[in-house]
């Protein structure tokens, strides 16, 4: 069902419209976990370690299809809460031609540059073919997670939360189910893993699909309005927000790539332990930025239909969701986090326990810093302001990835790589408010419809 953000009351608008969000992510994530969980449980800590090795590769593409969806999904909103709906129809089939492309052509380089990106990641001879099987079969599978990344964008443009939610409960659980199947039934190994994904993630891309046709039309009704299928204009504005967001998680990606190179030179061990934690770690980061998503849609149609005024109400409201959510993260994380790491591990090595529950009592207590920046990048993004929303981004990659690969050199080793993530994210989440706060004294955040 589409919702409109503008109206009612801010905090209770995104509370409904953010909860089913945050739901989603956490299945979204289960993918990812239940491929480590199954790679470790019933292959072992070697097949573990090269589904870590390669999902910092598969984030590269990640990167690209969540800047596909943001573009879509910012401008659709406020074509929307301008109540354009004609041109809302031209927005979505503009930008599933763009991610056609663009799709078309990372798996061309995905298939061509696999094999050496893992080589210049230094991955250990040990986990090599492993790792590339699974690229493999992932880069096949880009479509699906593509085209199923920017129909999300349009529901939540649309304000409709829920939909997206019940496909990834449904997909994500299916996801389990057949890596259970083909690992510990018919005897797969990585490739079943990676299979198991990509038939999964084909379902949610056609039901999306579908449903999106659906929503199109029931948006124009009669049959004899005739829109138009590309729009330059749209084109222009989709890429204005598309580019910065996918450079700004490309450069995380491209970071996270030098940083597991550092963290490879420590041995499969530290690799293992590191590939379970940041995979909790992820579900935290990765819930924090959709619900940073949603109060962009929530910011873009407010600016659509002229309310700039319901922006600052809707930061403090998501401020203070967001904060919530970071209390039961932070607590089991910190208390419990060997018995989360040791779950992906039927027998966990001494150095792969100590890595994981090391770096989650590191980086969990910072949530509340991470999260504060999440949100008002939720803004900027959503008004547009690329430039403040990149400069703060950037300068938590740089100095995360600076830091690590020099604290990993000291008396400290894997344990200092840990310490560079909430030194990065305390001084980009100051930018961040910095930024937020400079938009509102200068009136910047202001009617930005669309043309």
């Amino acid at each position: 069902m589409n919702t409109d953000l503008t109206v009612g009351k801010p905090s209770t608008v995104l509370w409904r419209f953010c909860l089913p969000l945050f739901g989603s992510v956490v299945f979204q994530q289960l993918y990812n976990i239940a491929d480590s969980l199954v790679a470790g449980k019933f292959i072992g800590e070697n097949a573990l370690a090269a589904v870590g090795n390669s999902y910092e590769i598969t984030l590269i593409f990640i990167a690209v299809a969540f800047g596909c969806n943001m573009g879509c999904s910012v401008i659709v909103s406020r074509l929307y809460g301008s109540k354009d709906y004609r041109m809302v129809r031209t927005a979505v089939s503009t930008a599933m031609i763009m991610t056609g492309v663009v799709c078309a052509v990372l798996m061309a380089g995905g298939l061509i540059l696999g094999g050496q990106l893992l080589l210049w990641l230094n991955t250990p001879e040990s986990v090599i073919a492993d790792s590339a099987l699974y690229l493999r079969i992932y880069v096949l599978g880009l479509p699906f997670m593509f085209f199923y990344q920017v129909s999300n964008g349009v529901f939540t443009a649309l304000g409709d939360s829920r939909t997206p939610f019940l496909f990834l409960a449904f997909s994500s659980m299916s996801n389990i189910l057949m890596d259970i199947l083909f690992v510990a039934c018919f005897g797969m190994r990585v490739e079943g893993v990676a299979l198991a994904t990509f038939l999964c993630q084909g379902v949610s891309c056609i039901l999306a699909l579908v449903f999106i046709r659906i929503r199109m039309r029931a948006l124009l009704p009669d049959p004899e309005e005739k829109t138009p299928v590309f729009s330059r204009v749209l084109f222009r504005q989709i890429i204005a927000i598309a580019v910065p967001s996918t450079l700004q998680q490309s450069f995380i990606s491209v970071g996270n790539l030098i940083i597991q190179s550092v963290i490879n030179g420590f041995g499969p061990g530290v690799m293992a332990g590191y590939s379970a934690s940041v995979k909790l770690n992820n579900l935290v980061i990765t819930s924090f930025t959709t619900l940073g998503n949603g109060i962009s849609n929530y910011t873009a149609q407010n600016i659509g239909a002229g309310h700039p005024d319901r922006v600052r109400k809707g930061f403090f409201s998501g401020l203070r969701m967001i904060w919530l959510l970071c209390i039961p993260f932070t607590l089991l994380y910190f208390f419990a986090g060997k018995q989360f790491v040791s779950f992906f591990m039927t027998e966990p090595s001494e150095s792969a326990l100590s890595t994981g529950t090391i770096f989650l009592r590191i980086l969990s207590p910072f949530y509340f810093v991470v999260s504060a920046k999440l949100v008002a990048d939720g803004v900027l993004r959503g008004a547009g302001l690329m430039r403040y929303f990149m400069t703060a981004t950037l300068t938590d990659l740089v100095l995360r990835v600076v830091l690590a690969s020099i604290l990993a050199k000291t008396a400290l080793g894997a344990t200092g790589i840990w310490c560079a993530w909430p030194l990065g994210w305390g001084i980009a989440t100051l930018l961040s408010l910095l930024f937020y706060r400079r938009a509102f004294h200068e009136n910047t955040i202001s009617d930005r419809k669309c043309v």
